[in-house]
């Protein structure tokens, strides 16, 4: 436990003093009193948005501002508050985020983002410019460089921050990452990722011609720091974005954050050296592929072995015939009847653990000769006398978690310290399915060992949308 917590001191020291050696200044957190009410301006209003703020607004917090470039999902939450007994006459809307910052900022305490990828950089790292704690949704920002600049700007700024992985505060997810950490599989050197996204179209290239831009949508707003293209209905708003590499992350970003949460937490995982798109279909020059298999090298780190980390998507799964070990498959389809549509396969020199969903809050654990998997909290070798709780427990979900931490009660789960590293090897495996062959990858320099790929680490900024 005392090296544990000593080694993430030391990684916030040390971060601590890379931000001061180039003229930076670490704030205090500004916090509310646990008996005052946050103000809080919300960053993309429906869709996913929906589901961010309107926890918060039912556990009592105040809504100052809406901003959203679509008016009808404005108008139904004012409805909504007007409902549950707020007054939606005091609360502001807008249509351009950096409106409602410019002119709002002052009054907030909290911002949520739930827009489109590529919005949730610019618009997160003006409102910490202002001293505002963050909620942005998975999967944090859009590139590597978004990735350093966010957590730069949040260190200095003191804010806290939480991305939206949800599982991160299920506590089965939490215990899954203490068998980890405890050694239970013995040396980690192998791990399989799957989902069976996408749901939305990739592996097409984007459409020509433009259709008119309907009343109620703000759409250079909407395209925001991205080059400009025209409008065409029932193609980018309000879902179908996300396979564009202009706006999105893909499969890869859209639940990597999900599914690789507890292996990332549990090993421990820091940098990636390489990676490799080894299988791709659809691959075309406007969207991710509609079918891939990436592996992502992991670095050894502090006494434990290298880790080779295999993602699928397109409802690709690890193939019984080409895993190293048989024995592997045979218990996962003992103990499950099936291989799940996603989850994750962890592989160990002592056993497996295997996580049936997206969450990694259910996984099951079979260790060495024994022929079936039981589930964690019933194998006797994760039971609490052999491996006792170190982690903190999640008291209300991860939307009151992060409204806790804002008024100085508990601190997020999915802050920087978590999310900018892990993001960072994902966002390394979507680059490697836009560029061909090996792609080492030299995290101090932030650059690869092919150009093309690093020209990917940064990308230009719409001329007005800087931030």
């Amino acid at each position: 436990m005392f090296q544990m917590n000593r080694r993430g001191f030391m990684k916030g020291a040390t971060a601590t003093t890379a931000l001061l050696s180039v003229g930076g200044c670490v704030s205090a957190p500004k916090l509310k009193s646990p008996n005052e009410k946050l103000n809080i301006g919300v960053i993309g209003v429906g869709g996913k948005g929906w589901s961010d703020w309107t926890p918060m607004f039912n556990h009592g917090e105040n809504i100052v501002a809406l901003c959203d470039v679509d008016r009808g999902p404005v108008d139904r939450a004012l409805e909504e508050i007007r409902k549950k007994g707020g007054n939606p006459n005091q609360v502001k809307c807008y249509s351009d985020y950096r409106k409602m910052l410019d002119e709002c900022g002052d009054k907030l305490d909290v911002c949520t983002v739930s827009t489109p990828d590529h919005t949730h950089a610019p618009a997160a790292i003006r409102a910490m410019k202002l001293g505002c704690h963050v909620y942005v949704q998975k999967p944090l920002v859009r590139t590597i460089w978004e990735a350093r600049y966010f957590e730069k700007v949040a260190r200095k700024q003191g804010v806290i921050t939480q991305m939206g992985n949800q599982g991160s505060a299920d506590n089965g997810l939490r215990r899954n990452v203490e068998v980890l950490r405890r050694g239970v599989l013995g040396n980690i050197t192998e791990v399989h990722v799957w989902t069976n996204r996408p749901i939305w179209p990739q592996g097409i290239s984007r459409p020509e011609g433009e259709d008119p831009v309907p009343e109620t949508l703000d759409w250079d707003s909407w395209i925001g720091t991205a080059p400009f293209r025209p409008y065409k209905k029932d193609v980018y708003h309000t879902f179908k974005w996300r396979g564009f590499f202009d706006f999105g992350t893909g499969a890869f970003g859209d639940m990597a954050c999900h599914t690789m949460n507890v292996p990332f937490r549990g090993l421990e995982l820091g940098a990636v050296e390489w990676a490799e798109c080894k299988t791709i279909e659809g691959k075309n020059n406007d969207t991710y592929p509609s079918k891939s298999v990436v592996q992502l090298h992991y670095a050894a780190r502090r006494g434990k072995p290298a880790v080779d980390l295999f993602w699928y998507d397109g409802n690709l799964k690890p193939d019984p015939d080409k895993m190293p070990r048989a024995e592997i498959m045979s218990q996962i389809n003992a103990s499950l009847g099936k291989i799940p549509n996603t989850g994750c396969l962890i592989i160990g020199d002592k056993g497996i653990m295997v996580s049936e969903n997206d969450y990694g809050a259910v996984a099951y654990v079979a260790l060495k000769g024994e022929e079936k998997m039981k589930v964690v909290g019933k194998h006797e070798a994760c039971s609490i006398d052999v491996i006792p709780e170190f982690l903190p427990r999640a008291k209300a979900g991860h939307y009151i978690e992060f409204v806790n931490a804002c008024k100085g009660e508990e601190k997020t789960f999915s802050d920087i310290d978590v999310s900018v590293p892990m993001l960072e090897g994902m966002l390394v495996g979507c680059i490697a399915q836009q560029v061909p062959g090996k792609l080492t990858w030299n995290t101090a320099k932030m650059a690869f060992d092919n150009p093309e790929a690093t020209k990917l680490v940064r990308q230009e900024v719409r001329k007005g949308w800087e931030f």
